[in-house]
């Protein structure tokens, strides 16, 4: 499930005509939501408030239609409708149109300028941390390569066994290992018969795995990566006593994976896995408060915004939905900072300060007010140096 990369977010950024029309909607995966055609009709209204705009910008009624087709056209396509994530991002502009079905959530908003609004998609980038999933099932092993934002499958058929049988051998007999499994997350197993888990089948399952975790290491060579189980709780007992892997997460995901989604094993993992990725951010915020006052801390637009396209900044803090407008002129570093929007020679200072952060390598945080590590000022920066 691939997503927005850098490259793109570049290219996007280096599209510069008259008007360039930016459009950020939430989306819905099902519910009346989409059976109302609510997100269609969401878009129905950004659209026409974008062709007033343009109109009012000076656009003429032949380039507005021709901006805007891509977008009705999209409107009608109702297959599309049926195959949403959390939210959808629009760059169209005179011969270029771009759509992202994203896993992000966004207010719905608009924004036509020379260049497109890509702030809002930056969140994809920072805290999305990057770690493993295996879902584990005696007769089914599968292995996903994650971030908070992705699920990409790991083809691992020519690295481990696959089955059981081809680990221990062909006296393996799955009927000695009935159970019935009391589903939701509260799963216990029942045996029957002599053989319980403590004795031969368990021996049987424990070479299984470890021909499994034997077989991986090939990929999991990295053990800065999280390691996260999907299994019944004997499964994964028995799975954390072969492990080599040193990053490997200490509690299973509970779910039926005979009816579980990869998706909902995802949203599942993230929930346990997020606190490790929100430390970096929280270490930053730390450092700035401890940095106030030594050159190596902003608050002011004004002197962040030329430090962003020198990369400079380590770390950006912007306040989110809320925006900073105004000119900025590259030659002399010159910036006027003023509340006006509706104006042919403003801008977004807040996005483009954003989006040069993020190309010249730094991270872009969008926090609500409470948040921000200085909370008197929309956009806040900590220095490399």
């Amino acid at each position: 499930m691939p997503l927005v990369t850098k490259k793109e977010i570049a290219k996007l950024h280096h599209i510069n005509q008259d008007y360039c029309v930016s459009i950020f909607i939430p989306t819905h995966r099902a519910g009346k939501e989409v059976q109302q055609q609510q997100d269609t009709l969401l878009l129905k209204v950004q659209l026409q408030d974008v062709k007033k705009k343009l109109a009012k910008k000076g656009c003429n009624k032949t380039d507005i239609e021709a901006i805007t087709a891509p977008i009705q056209q999209l409107i009608d396509d109702h297959l599309f409708w049926r195959q949403q994530s959390d939210g959808l991002a629009i760059f169209t502009t005179k011969n270029y149109y771009q759509k992202y079905t994203l896993p992000i959530y966004f207010e719905a908003f608009n924004y036509i300028d020379d260049a497109f609004y890509l702030k809002p998609l930056l969140p994809l980038f920072v805290g999305d941390g990057h770690f493993y999933i295996m879902t584990l099932q005696l007769e089914m092993v599968n292995l996903y390569e994650c971030t908070q934002h992705s699920v990409t499958q790991i083809i691992i058929n020519d690295l481990i066994p696959k089955h059981i049988k081809d680990s221990v051998g062909s006296d393996y007999e799955e009927k000695n290992m009935q159970f019935r499994t009391q589903q939701a997350f509260n799963e216990q197993v029942m045996y029957h018969g002599q053989d319980a888990v403590k004795g031969k089948i368990k021996k049987e399952i424990k070479t299984y795995f470890r021909a499994i975790n034997d077989g991986l290491k090939p990929i999991l060579k990295d053990d800065n990566i999280p390691f996260l189980l999907a299994s019944q709780d004997y499964l994964f007992d028995i799975y954390k006593s072969v492990n080599t892997y040193s990053n490997f997460f200490d509690k299973n995901i509970k779910s039926n994976l005979k009816v579980s989604d990869i998706l909902d094993l995802h949203e599942l993992a993230w929930e346990r896995i997020a606190p490790i990725f929100d430390k970096e951010r929280k270490e930053k915020i730390v450092r700035f408060a401890e940095l106030q006052g030594t050159g190596k801390t902003a608050i002011e637009i004004e002197g962040i915004l030329p430090k962003a396209f020198e990369g400079k900044i380590e770390a950006l803090f912007c306040e989110n939905l809320e925006d900073i407008f105004g000119t900025y002129t590259l030659e002399n570093d010159t910036v006027i900072n003023t509340t006006l929007q509706e104006n042919k020679t403003t801008t977004s200072l807040m996005n483009l300060a954003a989006i040069k952060t993020f190309l010249n390598g730094g991270k872009v945080y969008l926090l609500d007010k409470q948040d921000m590590p200085n909370k008197h000022s929309k956009i806040n920066a900590l220095y490399r140096y």
